[in-house]
């Protein structure tokens, strides 16, 4: 058996990080080559983190060298650029239950088969790391690139919070915010390649940055059912059309409350202010989401509804299943 036969052997004995066989025949590692004791080989590490990619070449190399005639071993590591599309999930005003919103999707999309990634786009006021319990962690750096946090629901996550102190006002003039989005969207997301971005309220520099660099393929607008939350909402709408930005359509957030003791439903924000709003607009209406102590209480718990099978989380799913139709056929 020749050298390259036995290198080839010894790198198909080694696991594919990803689960699909050894390096050889999973496709990981090109054919290896030998020239004066040195050993060289392509490996593809698309997909896999930081830690796996180092693991992974330390193991390489110890095996090859056991081999008679290799003497040193040089490894080139590729990966292709994975192409991403970004999702706005946009409101006209705080206090709609956006951030909410935009967790769930997140990890109902990663439910349905999606490589799902969350960008806390609100730079101001992050409220992700409690949403997705991930507070006290942060991101570390690689080369000049922020490596997204792993959360406990499948979703890479990246948010300000996760590299501000507790509670600590961010008080940055527009091209700050500016940059600081761009660092969170211009990160290292391993395979994911949807990015669900919880934008702050309004129709400000974060917006214009967001939709001028990095041109969301869609927009989500989640309103509640009264008329001041319509209004801008509308606000928010004529934004991403001015840009150029198709609008996925409006959730209807906060839509009804059923008594715990009666089960009786009452409106306290109105009652299908969206949809109507919607019609009259000529946009998608992608459902509602009840006012309810439990996605509230679970939520704050960092515990999203969509990550379980509770009452409330086929509310998200729905709405999700027909976001996610839409992104596969718009570019996802």
């Amino acid at each position: 058996m020749s050298d390259i036969e036995i290198m080839k052997q010894a790198l198909d004995a080694i696991s594919d990080p990803a689960g699909k066989g050894g390096l050889m025949s999973s496709g990981r590692a090109a054919a290896p080559r030998l020239a004066d004791g040195r050993a060289g080989l392509i490996l593809d590490v698309a997909g896999l983190s930081v830690a796996q990619r180092d693991a992974l070449g330390a193991e390489i190399e110890a095996r090859l060298k056991q081999i008679d005639g290799v003497n040193e071993v040089r490894i080139a590591m590729t990966s292709a650029r994975t192409q991403r599309v970004v999702v706005a999930i946009a409101s006209g005003k705080g206090g709609v239950g956006k951030s909410t919103v935009s967790t769930n999707l997140a990890i109902a999309l990663k439910r349905l088969g999606l490589k799902t990634g969350l960008v806390d786009a609100d730079i101001y006021g992050p409220s992700q790391p409690r949403l997705t319990d991930t507070e006290g962690k942060r991101p570390v750096a690689e080369g000049q690139k922020l490596i997204a946090v792993d959360t406990p629901f499948g979703v890479p996550l990246l948010s300000m919070g996760h590299l501000v102190k507790p509670g600590q006002a961010i008080a940055w003039r527009g091209p700050m915010a500016g940059n600081a989005l761009g660092q969170l969207i211009d990160a290292e997301w391993g395979d994911a390649n949807v990015l669900i971005a919880d934008m702050p309220p309004g129709t400000g520099d974060v917006q214009l940055s967001m939709v001028q660099k990095h041109k969301p393929i869609g927009a989500v607008i989640v309103s509640t059912p009264q008329d001041l939350a319509l209004i801008d909402a509308t606000r928010a709408i004529d934004l991403f059309r001015t840009s150029d930005v198709p609008i996925i359509g409006i959730i209807e957030n906060m839509s009804g409350y059923a008594c715990p003791h009666c089960g009786e439903i009452s409106d306290p924000f109105g009652s299908g202010g969206a949809e109507a709003a919607a019609k009259e607009m000529g946009v998608p209406f992608l459902g509602r989401i009840p006012l309810a102590m439990d996605i509230r209480a679970a939520s704050d718990a960092g515990q999203p509804p969509a990550a379980g099978n509770g009452p409330h989380a086929g509310a998200f799913m729905s709405i999700a299943e027909q976001l996610a139709a839409w992104i596969r056929t718009h570019g996802g």
